[in-house]
């Protein structure tokens, strides 16, 4: 390209290109580049020399300044009769060397680990929390405490009382213990972040208790699945009240729905068996007879079953919160 540029001035453009071999559009395409790319631009003659802009940085970045806004530097150093340049100029070279960012200190949250809980039989981990019931009057309540068992869904224990506090939550998860006779080491009791929930007499009771305690992160309703959903149940039943007028209402409706929700509830997440069924051990009787009814409905009419005789819903062998996500494997590896 370099010859085609000496000739074009003797010879003109056609004859130079066909001279060198050059095709005319190679030539036109290059002229047309050079001319889009982009020329040096010169340095405004206000701008500041190196060592002004060094001197700026230098400013902001002592001890007084260094957690201070530019704004602020630069209004101090003024009345202190001192310009070094404006504030746009200040903001212009932090930026050329990324340190635009908030300036103060600030509040560091603590890192929450994900809590990852696995339970593959009854009393391994039980979840737990409150909930509010609207009273008679506005802003009056009643205080639902529920544990339940996260792989069977069974309701090991509940309680209404007319506030949260953290003796009332030490004393229910004590009786609730000692009734169902957990032995120390064996149970994981998970909660939300709630002041009953993270009290020190709660942490007390269960490290005298030998119960592990583990915490949902902040707003992370997906970190407690098991006792958020027990509540919608609860709260989506076509009896519930819009609001109880006492304490002994909101006992009373409890005393019905537990014992349902336990007994009678076929819960979709263990495969349409009722908690108690799970929780003590007759799953294996009631799937038996599933079957059996299932083979019989086969047996009697095997066309209206398109692959294969039917059977029960499947029993999960787990329940977790959270449960890991598998190992990413590469190719080759």
């Amino acid at each position: 390209m370099q010859g085609v540029q000496q000739l074009i001035p003797v010879v003109g453009v056609a004859r130079a290109c066909a001279a060198l071999g050059v095709p005319r559009a190679s030539w036109y395409r290059r002229q047309r580049a050079d001319h889009r790319r982009p020329k040096p631009r010169p340095a405004p003659e206000r701008s500041l020399s190196p060592g002004e802009s060094q001197a700026v940085l230098d400013a902001l970045h002592s001890p007084r300044f260094v957690d201070q806004s530019p704004r602020e530097a630069y209004a101090t150093l003024l009345d202190e009769g001192q310009y070094l340049c404006s504030v746009s100029t200040m903001y212009r070279l932090l930026r050329r060397h990324q340190e635009v960012r908030e300036r103060r200190d600030q509040l560091r949250h603590p890192q929450y680990t994900k809590p990852e809980l696995l339970a593959t039989g009854p009393n391994q981990v039980w979840s737990w929390d409150i909930t509010k019931l609207l009273g008679p009057r506005k802003w009056t309540y009643y205080y639902l405490y529920v544990i339940l068992d996260i792989f069977s869904r069974y309701v090991v224990g509940w309680m209404v009382a007319d506030r949260e506090s953290a003796a009332l939550a030490e004393r229910f998860i004590r009786e609730t213990a000692r009734k169902h006779r957990i032995p120390p080491g064996q149970l994981t009791l998970h909660a939300d972040r709630g002041s009953s929930m993270r009290s020190k007499p709660v942490a007390l009771l269960l490290a005298d208790l030998g119960i592990t305690k583990t915490h949902s992160r902040p707003h992370t309703s997906d970190d407690n699945p098991f006792s958020e959903a027990q509540f919608k149940t609860l709260k989506y039943r076509p009896e519930f009240p819009d609001r109880f007028g006492s304490m002994e209402d909101a006992r009373a409706f409890c005393q019905g729905f537990f014992p349902w929700y336990n007994t009678e509830h076929h819960h979709a997440g263990i495969g349409l068996l009722t908690p108690a069924d799970l929780h003590w051990g007759r799953a294996a009787s009631v799937l038996a007879t599933r079957r059996a009814t299932l083979r019989a409905a086969y047996e009697q009419h095997p066309e209206r079953f398109v692959r294969k005789p039917p059977e029960p819903p499947q029993v999960p062998d787990a329940a977790w919160i959270n449960r890991p996500e598998p190992p990413v494997v590469l190719a080759g590896d």
